[in-house]
C-alpha cells in the first residue's frame, strides 16, 4: 500500500468522523438553523468520506496490478 493510499483512506476516515459527530449532535434539541446545517454538512461529509474511501481502494487496486 502506497503512502497517497494510506493518506486518502486516513483523511476518509476523519471526514466520516466528523460527519457521524454532526449527525449525533441532532439527538440534542436544536433550532432549526442548527438542525439544517448539522445535517446538511454532516451528511456531506459521510458522502465525501465514502467517496475518497472508494477512489482510496480502486487507486490501490490499479496500483497492485
Amino acid at each position: 500500500m502506497t503512502w497517497q493510499v494510506i493518506i486518502m483512506y486516513t483523511v476518509a476516515g476523519l471526514l466520516a468522523l466528523v460527519g457521524a459527530g454532526l449527525l449525533l449532535l441532532l439527538v440534542r434539541p436544536q433550532g432549526p438553523a442548527a438542525v439544517y446545517v448539522y445535517r446538511m454538512a454532516g451528511i456531506m461529509a459521510l458522502a465525501a468520506g465514502l467517496v475518497l474511501a472508494f477512489s482510496a481502494h480502486a487507486m490501490q487496486v490499479w496500483s497492485a496490478s
